[in-house]
């Protein structure tokens, strides 16, 4: 009895370990996908942060606004509209209204990441052509 009883622990360890290992190798390659979408080095890294960060990667953000590119007007606008039609007094969910908010707080942050790294690149232009 003590002996079948060791195997099926055995046994279990097994299972439990290879689908560890199984699930450790997906996250690792689910990973360096994402880190490859982000664009790699630290640019990757850092957008990979901010995914952490604020829980959302700028792809989720996109579909959850509907929206194809980053817009300031067509953010708001979509925000707006499903910020609207979600609300709870009109029936909607308050969990999808969250999701908008959240994935407008993602775009943004990602507006200003491209409007700061313009920036240096707009003063040393500037600065080049005064010379």
């Amino acid at each position: 009895m003590a002996k079948h009883l060791a195997q099926i622990i055995f046994l279990g360890a097994q299972v439990v370990g290879r689908a560890f290992t199984h699930a450790l190798k997906q996250e690792f390659a689910a990973n360096q996908a994402a880190a490859k979408r982000a664009g790699g080095g630290r640019a990757g890294a850092e957008r990979a942060a901010t995914n952490i960060r604020l829980g959302m990667s700028v792809e989720e953000a996109k579909q959850i606004l509907n929206i194809e590119q980053i817009d300031a007007e067509q953010l708001q606008k979509s925000y707006e509209h499903l910020f609207s039609v979600n609300d709870k007094s009109k029936g909607g969910s308050f969990y999808l209204q969250s999701k908008v908010v959240r994935a407008k707080e993602r775009l943004n942050e990602e507006i200003k990441v491209a409007q700061a790294t313009r920036k240096p690149k707009e003063t040393s232009s500037q600065s080049s052509d005064q010379t």
